[in-house]
């Protein structure tokens, strides 16, 4: 692989939004904040930290760009450092803002500063806004606000946002914070319920899904009306200088190759900077939908398929049963492909769904995909092989899990290691160009694992072509 980068110098002025808890309100006034500065005529490049898919996706409606998940954890400081350079540096970007995860200073396993909003508001050098569900609390705020204080010990928290409560009451708040604690109060959001996001066991649920569009326009004039984006853009102003590489994604030459990418209503749980650094290598990434479509694209070396929420459509991705033996006869054939999530659950036998109804699936995998009612092996891991095959011996891959569904048979061929725990469970089912698996994996926090999967796409088209 070419890692022939100089390092750039990122300017962009910057803002991580952050809570004391989930729950708290940011999704919401992320997305309240992204379309006022929208309605402004900025370019904002939104971020969100930690590995969630879905609060992305809402961004991504309202900038108009692809949002970027970020994340200590799963790539490192230098390398979340450079992602954040190299995005802010594809295009015109006035603004960045980063919505947090769970609690500012909530990491991996929970308590691990490693992966938490704090660890990424350090590396990037960027001022936090910390969103205070303030509802039904007075004089104690103070004590909630000087225990993150306390732990701030690089001074990035540099102003409040009361949310859930009404402007008249959030003023006396205000005061009261800055008088005592010399922490300034941006403004308020007040209770709205009919802005707040729905949910579903899994999370969120989609955009498209919760007429989520209908609101923006709402909750933009409501953050306006109650807060000074003028304070807000100054505190952004505050950000540091910070360094990254020209280009975050190794290429590593070679013929340029096509790659099928499963995208819609069932398959959308997808980190963009996957699938920019197999771009990096020289994959052509042709989407397609195992709902609509009848077949595979024509002409692909190579399959990714990645999670999202094929239980919900599970009778649509039976019905189409052309395009679930097109899949099978295509992976029959070695056909390369990373299939992660509910990816891997299309490729099973059959797969139930929250009621009990079982349906077949594409039928390559062994198997059963079953509804659990609760999270299954939820959290970071990192994935290393028993056999060398995608990864070189002694790498390992890390990912994430997240999902109320299990399989029958998981697989053995890798050994899963949760931080914090070191617990190890077996999964993921390998062939010599497969790697089919639960576990949602961050690509560059092992390009050599991309680099693999280059590989073998440009291997399995010469074959196809003699």
């Amino acid at each position: 692989m070419k890692n022939n980068f100089f390092m750039m110098k990122c300017h962009t002025p910057r803002i991580l939004l952050a809570a004391p808890k989930s729950g708290s309100g940011k999704t919401t006034v992320t997305a309240a904040l992204l379309s006022a500065l929208k309605n402004r005529g900025l370019s904002v490049q939104a971020f969100k930290a930690g590995p969630d898919f879905i609060d992305p996706m809402y961004q991504e409606q309202i900038t108009g760009r692809p949002s970027v998940n970020l994340d200590t954890y799963l790539a490192g400081s230098e390398m979340a450092a450079s992602l954040f350079a190299w995005h802010c540096g594809e295009q015109r970007t006035d603004l960045a803002v980063v919505e947090g995860v769970m609690g500012l200073f909530d990491g991996a396993g929970g308590v691990e500063e490693t992966g938490s909003s704090y660890d990424l508001a350090r590396t990037l050098g960027c001022p936090i806004l910390l969103v205070i569900d303030a509802r039904g609390m007075g004089r104690s705020l103070l004590a909630l606000l000087s225990g993150f204080l306390a732990m701030d010990h690089a001074h990035l928290i540099r102003g409040v946002l009361l949310n859930r409560v009404p402007g008249s009451f959030a003023k006396i708040l205000a005061q009261l914070v800055e008088t005592n604690l010399h922490l300034p109060v941006v403004g308020c959001f007040p209770e709205e319920e009919n802005l707040r996001l729905e949910s579903r066991h899994l999370g969120l649920v989609l955009p498209g899904e919760s007429g989520f569009k209908d609101s923006l326009f709402r909750a933009a004039a409501l953050l306006e009306a109650n807060a000074d984006l003028g304070k807000i853009l100054a505190i952004a102003q505050q950000a540091g200088v910070i360094e990254g590489t020209d280009s975050p994604f190794p290429e590593t030459g070679g013929a340029p190759f096509r790659v099928a990418a499963a995208r819609d209503e069932a398959f959308c749980f997808t980190y963009q900077d996957n699938l920019n650094l197999l771009r990096a290598m020289g994959a052509e990434i042709v989407p397609f939908s195992p709902l609509h479509d009848w077949m595979l694209p024509e002409d692909v070396q190579g399959l990714y398929l990645p999670g999202g929420y094929p239980e919900l459509h599970a009778g649509e991705l039976s019905e189409n049963r052309r395009m679930r033996e097109d899949v099978r006869e295509k992976l029959e054939g070695g056909l390369p492909c990373i299939a992660e999530c509910g990816g891997f659950l299309y490729l099973l036998e059959f797969m139930e769904d929250m009621e009990g109804n079982c349906f077949p699936m594409a039928g390559y995998l062994p198997g059963q995909a079953k509804y659990m009612g609760h999270l299954v092996r939820f959290g970071y891991l990192e994935l290393r092989e028993k056999t060398p095959r995608f990864l070189r011996a002694g790498e390992g891959i890390r990912g994430h899990e997240f999902h109320y569904y299990d399989a029958t048979d998981c697989g053995r061929d890798c050994t899963a290691e949760k931080p914090v725990s070191h617990r190890r469970f077996d999964c993921v089912h390998e062939t010599g160009n497969q790697f089919l698996g639960f576990p949602h994996l961050y690509w560059t926090s092992c390009p050599s694992f991309a680099a693999h999967f280059s590989d073998l796409c440009r291997i399995y088209g010469k074959r196809k072509e003699t």
